[in-house]
C-alpha cells in the first residue's frame, strides 16, 4: 500500500465533515463487516439537528458564489473531484469490499463509473448543458403588438440534499451521480452518507472536501453527515435552506421524504428511485429459438451482485407450453448451481428473506432456490411461478423483493400477456426478447410499456446502466417520485436548475450566458436557430 493510500486509511476519524470543519458528536454507530458480521472501526459520528444546521447554514452561504462560477470553472472543479477519489488508490476499494461485501473487481469498475460520470458532467458543463441558453430577438414592429427582448438561461436551484444508496457505494453516494449533477448544476450539496459504508463515504468526503479547497470555492459547497437514525433525514429535508432532494432506496423511506417535503412552508421537489421489478417479456418467436440461452442469460441477470440493483429482473411473463417450460428447466438448473453471495447489510438479508417468504404466502409457487452455502448474510437465489389471473389479482406479488428473486408469469394467450403489462406498476426497465416474427405482438406491447417505464430494451437484460447522454434511469411511480426526471446522464443535470428569463434588461444587467456576442461561447439557441460556438484559439 502505498503512502498515500496509507493516509486514506489513517485520515479515517468518523467525524462529520461540515464544510471544513470535522465535528465529532458523543453519540456514534460503527459500520458491520455483513461477510462476517462484525463492527468495523472506527466510530462515527451520529449526526443530527444542530450539523445539520450547520451545514445548511454554510451552504446557503455558498450558494450566491457558487452558482456564478462560469462553466469552465464548474467543469474544473468536477475534474479535480475525479482526481482526488482516483488518488486515495486501493484503499477505498478495501474499504468499500469490507464494508459491503462487495468483490474488489465490481467495486473497481464502479469507481470508474463514479469518476466517469463527474467527467461526463464536466464536459456537459462546458457544452453549455447548465445554461441551455435561448434568445428571441424583439420585434418593435410587430402588430398588433411588438414582441420585446427575450433570453432565457438556467440557474442552480439551491442547496440540495443528497442521501447515499445502499447498494453503490460509490457510484450512487457521497460523489455519485446526484452529487454530480447538483454541483454541475451550480448547487451545494449535503450528502447523508449511507451508514452501512461510513467509512468509504469519508474517504469520498474527504476528497471532495480537498477538491473545494483547492479550486478556492466556499467551504458550503459540500457536507457530509452520517447516522442511523430517521431524524437526521428528516431535519435535512425539513430544512428551509435545502432546495432540492435526491434519494434512492425503499419506497417507504422515498415516500417518508416526500410527506416531509410536501409539508413544509415551501414545498421542494424529491427525486426519489424508489421500487421497481423490471419486467422482461419473452414474446414466442423468441422463446422457440433461444429458450435455453435466455433461461442461462436471465439467472446471470437476476444473480449479479446477490441480485442488488434497481434494475434487477424480477418479473418475467411468456405465454404457457412447452417452450416457456424449457426456458424454465434451463434457468432452474442455472439458479440452483448459483452460489449464495453476501449482501449488503444484516438489515437487507433479513428483508430479503422476509420478502421471499410473502411470494410464497402470497401465492407462488417456489420453482428453485439456489445453492446453501454462503456467510451469515448471504443470499439464496430463489425462483417462483405463477399465472396471470393469480398475478393481477394478488397486489403482493408485483412488490418488489430487493435481491436475486424473482417471479414468471405463466399467460394462456395474449391478451392475459397484455393485460399482465397493463397491470403492473410503473418501472425503471421493461425489456422485450423477441425475433422478427415476434414484432406485431411487440407494437401492441410498446405503447402499454412506454406509460409504464423510463428506458425499454431489447434481446438484453436490464441490470447495468450507460452513463450517457441518451440514458434513462426514472419512470412512473413508484420507481420513481417523479416520472419526468432520470437520476443518471446529462440529463440528471435537470432535475437541479431552473429557468429564468429575462425581458428587455440592459445588456450590463445580463448574465454573460445570454449577453450579445457569446462571451462564454456556448451554444445558444437564436429564434428558435442553434447557434454553432467559435472554434477555440490553439
Amino acid at each position: 500500500m502505498s503512502e498515500m493510500e496509507t493516509g486514506a486509511v489513517n485520515m479515517l476519524t468518523g467525524a462529520a465533515l461540515i464544510g471544513s470543519r470535522d465535528v465529532a458528536g458523543e453519540a456514534t454507530f460503527r459500520a458491520i463487516d455483513p461477510a462476517r458480521n462484525e463492527a468495523l472501526a472506527p466510530a462515527f459520528t451520529e449526526a443530527g439537528p444542530a450539523e445539520v444546521e450547520a451545514a445548511a447554514a454554510l451552504a446557503a452561504a455558498a450558494f450566491p458564489v457558487y452558482r456564478a462560477t462560469t462553466p469552465e470553472q464548474r467543469a474544473g472543479f468536477l475534474e479535480r473531484i475525479a482526481l482526488k477519489i482516483e488518488a486515495i488508490g486501493d484503499a477505498l476499494i478495501a474499504r468499500a469490499a469490507q464494508e459491503t461485501g462487495l468483490p474488489a473487481a465490481r467495486l473497481q469498475g464502479e469507481r470508474a463509473r463514479t469518476t466517469g460520470q463527474l467527467r461526463l458532467f464536466a464536459s456537459w458543463v462546458r457544452a453549455g448543458g447548465a445554461d441551455e441558453p435561448r434568445l428571441d430577438s424583439p420585434m418593435p414592429e410587430r402588430t398588433p403588438l411588438p414582441r420585446a427582448d427575450l433570453r432565457l438561461r438556467h440557474i442552480g436551484i439551491g442547496p440540495v440534499a443528497v442521501f447515499g444508496a445502499s447498494n453503490f457505494p460509490l457510484a450512487f453516494s457521497v460523489a455519485g451521480g446526484d452529487t454530480a449533477s447538483a454541483l454541475a448544476a451550480g448547487c451545494p450539496v449535503i450528502v447523508k452518507g449511507h451508514p452501512a459504508h461510513p467509512g468509504t463515504s469519508e474517504l469520498v468526503g474527504r476528497a471532495i472536501r480537498a477538491a473545494v479547497a483547492e479550486a478556492g470555492l466556499p467551504e458550503g459547497v459540500f457536507s457530509l453527515v452520517s447516522g442511523t437514525l430517521n431524524a437526521l433525514g428528516a431535519a435535512l429535508v425539513g430544512d428551509p435552506r435545502i432546495m432540492a432532494v435526491g434519494f434512492t432506496g425503499s419506497r417507504a423511506g422515498g415516500l417518508a421524504l416526500v410527506n416531509i417535503a410536501n409539508s413544509r412552508p415551501v414545498p421542494i421537489p424529491v427525486y426519489a428511485e424508489m421500487s421497481s421489478i423490471n419486467p422482461v417479456f419473452l414474446l414466442p418467436a423468441a422463446l422457440d429459438a433461444r429458450a435455453e440461452a435466455l433461461g442461462s442469460g436471465f439467472v446471470g441477470s437476476l444473480t449479479l451482485g446477490a441480485g442488488q440493483f434497481c434494475t434487477n429482473p424480477g418479473l418475467v411473463i411468456a405465454l404457457a407450453g412447452g417452450d416457456l417450460d424449457r426456458f424454465l428447466a434451463s434457468a432452474r438448473a442455472a439458479l440452483e448451481a448459483a452460489p449464495s453471495a453476501t449482501m449488503l447489510t444484516p438489515g437487507i438479508a433479513g428483508a430479503y428473506a422476509k420478502g421471499v417468504a410473502t411470494l410464497a404466502q402470497a401465492g407462488a409457487t417456489e420453482l428453485a432456490r439456489g445453492g446453501q452455502e454462503g456467510g451469515p448474510n448471504a443470499c439464496r437465489p430463489a425462483l417462483f411461478v405463477t399465472d396471470a389471473p393469480a398475478f393481477i389479482g394478488a397486489a403482493g406479488l408485483a412488490h418488489e423483493v430487493f435481491g436475486a428473486s424473482s417471479l414468471v408469469v405463466r399467460c394462456a394467450d395474449v391478451d392475459e400477456m397484455l393485460a399482465v403489462a397493463r397491470a403492473v406498476e410503473g418501472q425503471l426497465t421493461a425489456t422485450l426478447h423477441l425475433e422478427a416474427e415476434d414484432h406485431a405482438l411487440a407494437a401492441r406491447l410498446v405503447p402499454i410499456l412506454e406509460e409504464k417505464a423510463g428506458r425499454i430494451l431489447a434481446n438484453g437484460w436490464p441490470t447495468g446502466v450507460e452513463v450517457c447522454h441518451a440514458m434513462v434511469h426514472g419512470g412512473p411511480f413508484p420507481a420513481t417520485s417523479d416520472p419526468c426526471s432520470t437520476s443518471v446522464g446529462t440529463l440528471a443535470i435537470r432535475r437541479f436548475l431552473r429557468p429564468v428569463c429575462y425581458q428587455d434588461l440592459p445588456e450590463a444587467l445580463l448574465p454573460a450566458a445570454v449577453r450579445d456576442g457569446n462571451p462564454l461561447n456556448l451554444p445558444r439557441l437564436i429564434d428558435g436557430v442553434p447557434e454553432t460556438p467559435r472554434e477555440p484559439r490553439s
